[in-house]
């Protein structure tokens, strides 16, 4: 029997970017209402994706409705009950991220927030979505994480979804892609690239990804099966980017291509041959938003138990949702072997130096942060590391001083806790008090206190106290010369400043977002600043040193006194034994540091 509600799409105009979009409503209530989400899950910002939609019109067989625009992104139907109502419109699509939509003359993409209208009263009805093949597309084909209803070879066809948020949590791409699949722990996993160049090697991609996800399905239920029966990764290979979003069983992905893996060439001998830097970080991504179908999809905070898509959904639970899917991404890319524990110690260091040089560490709880995403995190402008702290940084480093703290008392990690979690709330939503008697279960004790200075406060971490604990050493070392100055610059064709840092010596000096560095002046004379690094050439043993800067076309003479020397963190291994009872993985019995009782 055909859905309830259905939806056709197709190409419109791939050079002026537009799908075609016709919504046919079975049973239509009188004055039916129709709305576009402001937003998609997992992205947390108001978008008003209402303003991509355009020549609608609707009819009830040779009868025109009139529609009522009633806000920004609900419209009114003057329908009949008891006839199909039928909605026809047009959507811009000039997004290439993986919130929205694209399309051009090689390749579509689209997340069913931006095209999908949802039917007033309706959204627990099934749902069908007819992707349409275009007839100059021949070479296009479809990949999607939906469920087929009927389709033909390429993809293109029918799915079907259970309700609306089924229905646009499962995006779409399209195009002439890359595709190459997998299966881990039973469980088949498709893998598409876009915009792959004639250089990428798709066979290792392969090799790596399934080992990830084999690895997190076994985190996550031994040897039992997972709660998706497949998954598809998208990935949109551009010039530059880096970025995914996570749906129920498959992700949206984007990176540069320089970051994808290099087959071998003719001209590059063997030893040589090393694959990029960048595609750690691939990797770490992949980690990322696979770890998300099972926190965040499925174990999600209480106040997504159903989405509002009109308007912001809060929550302060971001730290631990994305937050701990950031301390668990490159562990588990640890344990599964793809890299050794020195590059998880320097990524692990790395976050570590972020978190301490944000000023806004001592303004903003994490729990804050995540309440506040709306408006900070996703709005982020000069003055952002002086009042914020990342829930994603921060996040991930209360993760590592839980489970640290609970390895030291011998009784449970994190690993368990997770898993306990999901059992306990059943894979479903969840609230900060469920994780708190997760923890008093398996640890014998209350975490409030912790939880209460980790989360709730602005105080620091206990980083190095833990971490040396545990067999790793805490080494200091110089800052890079931005952060001794209190700066974030830009460095294309001149120097900007692009933040200043609360407390800084910049700041004192009077150095304002937006200005340009021109040039410097100490007893030896004025000298042009290209860079940050010039700066080591010019002042010698000088302290105090007066700086040109250009604002809004005014030249000003600051007077900049040279700091200290501040220090970044350098993580090492000082006892193997320790360190990897935490970074090899899960054993059948925790033994608890020496001097610890159990």
């Amino acid at each position: 029997m055909p859905a309830p509600i259905h939806f056709r799409v197709e190409v419109a105009n791939a050079h002026a970017h537009l799908f075609d979009v016709t919504l046919t409503i079975g049973a239509p209530v009188a004055n039916q209402r129709l709305t576009l989400p402001v937003w998609i899950p997992g992205s947390y910002l108001v978008r008003e994706f209402s303003k991509n939609l355009q020549h609608m019109q609707a009819r009830q067989g040779r009868r025109r409705v009139a529609l009522l625009q009633l806000n920004k992104h609900t419209w009114e139907a003057d329908a009949k009950p008891g006839q199909p109502l039928v909605i026809r419109y047009q959507v811009y699509a000039y997004d290439n991220s993986v919130r929205t939509a694209w399309l051009d003359s090689e390749r579509g993409f689209f997340n069913g927030t931006s095209l999908l209208l949802q039917v007033a009263g309706q959204e627990n009805q099934p749902h069908a979505l007819e992707i349409i093949a275009s007839k100059s597309k021949a070479n296009w084909a479809v990949a999607t994480g939906a469920s087929s209803q009927k389709t033909d070879k390429r993809g293109f066809g029918t799915y079907r979804a259970d309700d609306y948020d089924s229905l646009v949590d499962h995006p779409v791409e399209m195009g002439n892609f890359w595709s190459g699949s997998f299966v881990a722990a039973g469980i088949p996993h498709r893998f598409v690239v876009a915009g792959a160049p004639p250089s990428f090697d798709g066979a290792t991609l392969l090799a790596d990804a399934k080992k990830i996800c084999e690895t997190q399905i076994r985190f996550w239920h031994g040897r039992g099966k997972p709660p998706h029966k497949n998954y598809v990764f998208m990935l949109n290979a551009v010039g530059e980017g880096r970025g995914g979003l996570e749906h129920r069983n498959s992700t949206a992905l984007i990176c540069s291509r320089k970051d994808l893996p290099r087959m071998p060439r003719t001209f590059l001998a063997p030893a040589t041959h090393k694959q990029p830097e960048g595609y750690t970080a691939l990797l770490g991504l992949v980690s990322h938003e696979y770890f998300h179908t099972w926190n965040v999809k499925r174990l999600r905070p209480a106040e997504f138990t159903r989405y509002d898509y009109s308007q912001e959904n809060y929550t302060a639970l971001l730290w631990f949702f994305e937050g701990f899917t950031s301390y668990y991404d490159d562990l588990l890319l640890l344990r599964a072997g793809r890299i050794d524990n020195t590059t998880y110690l320097k990524l692990l260091g790395t976050t570590i130096n972020q978190v301490q040089q944000t000023p806004g560490r001592t303004v903003q709880t994490v729990a804050q942060a995540s309440f506040d995403a709306w408006v900070k995190y996703y709005r982020q402008d000069e003055n952002t590391p002086n009042a914020t702290v990342s829930y994603y940084t921060k996040g991930s480093l209360v993760a590592l001083c839980l489970d640290l703290t609970l390895r030291q008392e011998g009784r449970t990690t994190l690993d368990q806790v997770m898993t306990a979690l999901w059992s306990r709330c059943q894979g479903g939503p969840m609230t900060e008090q469920d994780l708190l008697e997760a923890l008093r279960q398996l640890a014998g004790r209350s975490y409030v206190k912790e939880l209460a200075r980790w989360v709730h406060s602005t105080a620091d971490l206990p980083l190095t106290k833990l971490l040396q604990q545990q067999g790793i050493a805490v080494h200091l070392e110089p800052d890079q010369i931005a952060q001794q100055l209190g700066l974030r610059v830009k460095e294309s064709g001149g120097l900007f400043i692009h933040q200043v840092l609360r407390g800084g010596v910049a700041e004192q000096a009077g150095f304002a977002s937006g200005d340009e560095w021109i040039a410097v002046q100490t007893s030896d004379g004025a000298w042009r600043m290209q860079t940050l690094e010039d700066l080591t050439l010019y002042t010698g043993t000088a302290k105090k040193i007066t700086v040109l800067v250009a604002r809004d076309k005014r030249l000003h003479n600051l007077t900049l006194r040279l700091p200290k020397a501040t220090h970044a963190v350098r993580l090492a291994v000082t006892d193997p034994t320790l360190a990897n009872q935490w970074l090899a993985g899960p054993s059948k019995k925790i033994s608890p540091t020496p001097g610890t009782s159990t």
